[in-house]
């Protein structure tokens, strides 16, 4: 039995909802972003209700609209694709709307709508919003110059990755990298 699940951005997640399986000795095949597979084919209504108790109390929900599904595909596709996988988009010059429509089996102006009016912004901007965190996780662990960030997520110039992040945070690359204060970051599922 495949749950999808609300909320879940990392491998933190992941694990905080496998623990929860594992407390009430549930069968776990696997937990990924977005999603737990039961080893049985059904829960018992009382374990669903346990274990969607528990995992909301953690932030996370069970999703059983297709709709709600396919937006948590979508910002799971964009997280894996932004920490993960962005060099496909660079290696392959491949586009934002072509990946995800691959990726989601669905075309890219249904997904841009539908997107836009659950969450309120645009595909283009979750995006950019999750390169921007991406920029501010990659300057506090201070390994990688702007320039080598800029071109690790596709930036055209530091230029143009200094003008979104100042956009968005309100800072310049230079400004957070010199406050290092993890008050700056804002945690996944709530970009």
């Amino acid at each position: 039995m495949k749950l999808f699940i609300k909320n879940m951005v990392c491998a933190r997640c992941t694990l905080a909802v496998q623990n929860e399986a594992n407390k009430l000795q549930l069968p776990v095949l696997s937990v990924s972003l977005g999603e737990v597979d039961f080893a049985s084919k059904t829960l018992t209504s009382k374990q669903l209700e346990l274990f969607s108790h528990n995992i909301k109390l953690l932030g996370f929900e069970i999703i059983n609209d297709k709709k709600a599904r396919l937006i948590e595909n979508t910002k799971k596709q964009i997280i894996n694709l932004i920490h993960q996988d962005y060099h496909q988009l660079e290696d392959q010059k491949i586009k934002l709307s072509d990946y995800l429509s691959a990726h989601l089996f669905k075309d890219y102006t249904y997904l841009s709508h539908l997107f836009s009016s659950v969450e309120g912004v645009t595909i283009e901007q979750y995006f950019i919003h999750q390169k921007i965190e991406k920029t501010k996780e990659l300057l506090v662990y201070d390994e990688l110059t702007l320039t080598e960030i800029a071109h690790q997520l596709g930036y055209s110039s530091v230029a143009h990755l200094s003008s979104q992040f100042k956009k968005i945070s309100g800072l310049t690359p230079s400004q957070f990298k010199s406050l290092r204060d993890s008050s700056s970051r804002t945690a996944l599922d709530k970009v």
